[in-house]
Parts: structure tokens; sequence; C-alpha cells
């Protein structure tokens, strides 16, 4: 940006709203590609001080610079974090988010079921720029081109990247969500399960191989193991009856479906979440209590 306009110039003006319009695009590449909304949050604003330096003269394509930006500056703070990821006590999961979207259903519905806990977990067996390359291409319809140029790759290169991801990870099951009916029924199951400590109607909707991970982050307490099929029904009846019958209950749109928020005194103690199989069974039970990843929770619009 030119380095006579000051802060009330109108052209200055303009360029900030149009970065506050690529704002949710940007933080919704940047949170699928960290699996932290806290960390996507200072890639966004660390696009955003670069592209105030900008001569935006020079910019042939404004919203290509800003996705090619962000992406690389998301790619640099996931290698980083890559250390405290191996270092994290018990379980990691992807911090919560509670997501607001403006997009068309179908749209919505597209973009949403790539923000489930469990398609960011697959994700995780992505090297960083696989990572970028499979999201830019697969999720933001990006063409091979746009994506070798914000990656700095040829397009053969970029090719390969996207097609070794793809074989890496099996997104159409963990992309999969019931309709919002079948969703809500699953989670009142869940809940009255919770409350009365009568487990039978919930456990004809978990699937055999049905998993449980929860993440305490070493900050409170939370189960170390992933439990899995009669592990997770004994550790339901054992602990969770007993400490969450009490709690505060909310059904909130989470990571594009619908979870829990569970408080106590109008505090967050945990944020629970779901994926589902092909049958509309519960395949998986995600429990984020780190206080850490609770802290920040609040309603964010992104795509």
């Amino acid at each position: 940006m030119h380095s006579g306009l000051g802060p009330e110039s109108g052209t200055e003006a303009m360029y900030v709203r149009y970065f506050e319009q690529e704002r949710p695009r940007l933080l919704g590449i940047a949170y699928r590609i960290l699996g932290s909304r806290a960390e996507a949050e200072d890639a966004v604003q660390d696009t955003f001080l670069r592209w105030q330096a900008l001569d935006i003269d020079g910019i042939e394509s404004p919203g290509a610079w800003l996705t090619t930006a962000c992406t690389r500056r998301a790619i640099d703070l996931l290698r980083a974090s890559y250390r405290s990821r191996v270092d994290y006590v018990g379980n990691w999961l992807p911090e919560p988010v509670h997501t607001l979207t403006d997009n068309s259903v179908e749209t919505q519905m597209e973009l949403s079921s790539s923000l489930s806990t469990a398609f960011l977990l697959m994700l995780e067996r992505l090297t960083p720029t696989e990572r970028a390359a499979y999201l830019l291409y697969e999720i933001f319809e990006m063409s091979y081109v746009d994506v070798a140029a914000s990656l700095e790759m040829n397009e053969p290169a970029c090719r390969k990247l996207v097609s070794r991801a793809k074989s890496r990870i099996g997104e159409n099951q963990v992309r999969y969500r019931p309709a919002a009916a079948r969703q809500e029924a699953l989670l009142s199951a869940f809940e009255n399960a919770i409350r009365t400590g009568d487990l039978g109607s919930l456990a004809a909707t978990l699937a055999s191989d049905v998993r449980l991970t929860a993440d305490g982050g070493g900050k409170v307490a939370a189960v170390m193991e992933i439990l899995e099929g009669d592990a997770v029904l004994r550790f339901l009846t054992s602990y969770l009856v007993g400490w969450w019958s009490d709690y505060q209950w909310e059904v909130a749109e989470l990571n594009g479906s619908k979870g829990l928020i569970l408080r106590e005194k109008g505090s967050i103690i945990a944020i629970v979440s779901f994926a589902f199989d092909n049958a509309d069974r519960i395949t998986d039970i995600f429990i984020v209590r780190n206080p850490d990843k609770l802290a920040g929770f609040d309603a964010v619009k992104l795509h």
C-alpha cells in the first residue's frame, strides 16, 4: 500500500474493507491447515500486517496474493508447532470453533463438512505442504495452476502432492454428517444417558468400534488413552454419569456439525463433538477439556 496514505485515507480504508471481506475465507484456510483457531488468527493478522505494507498497485490479483501469503504463513506456523504437538501431554485434538457461515446451503454443507474434528485429525497424517495443497485444491476449489503458484512449485509437482495427500486420507467417511434432525436425536440420547445413567438407548446409536478421545492438555483430568468399543460405555457409566450429570448442557454448531457445550456455573468445562458413519451411528466422541482451547471460545465466521 502506498506509504503516503494516512490512516484516514479513503484508498487505505478501501483496502482494509477488502481485507475484511476476505478474512472469513483466509481464516478458514488457516484454521484447516493449523487445527487451531488462535494460531489461524495469528496467521491472518500477520497477513494483514504485510497487506498494509504493500504497494497495492503492483498486485495483479489481490485475492490470490492474500491466499498465497496466508497459506505460506500458516504452513510456517504448522511446522513450528509440530514439536509442541509431539511433546503434548495426552491426546491432541483440534481447537473447537463455534462456526457461523453465510453461504448458500450447498456451499455451507461442503465447507463445513471439512471443518469436522475427525477430518482435521485425518489431515494430521499429511505434511504441511501436502495439507495446504490438498485443502486449496479439494476444499477451496482452486486450480492446480493457482495452487502451484501459492506454494511456489511447478504444476506437475503440485498434482503429485495432491494425489499423494488424497491417497493418505479417507475423507469421504470422516466428512459424512447425518441430517440435522438425526444429529439432534443422537445428541439428545447422549445427554439423556449421562443425566440418567441409563445407557441402553445410547448404546444402540454407537458403532461397535466407537472411539472416545479426550484432550486435557495435561492441565485438567482427562482419560489419557483412546478408548474403543465396550471400554467407551464402561467409561461413560463409571465416570461421566457421575461427573457430568449436573452440568449445564447446550447444543451448538461446532466445527460444522452439532455438538455439546458443557458449563459449570457459566464457565465452559468441556466441548464435545462427534463423528458418524453412513448408517448414522456415532463412531467417535471427542472431548476437549484443555482450558487453553476453551478460554477464547466464541462464535466465529469462517468459510
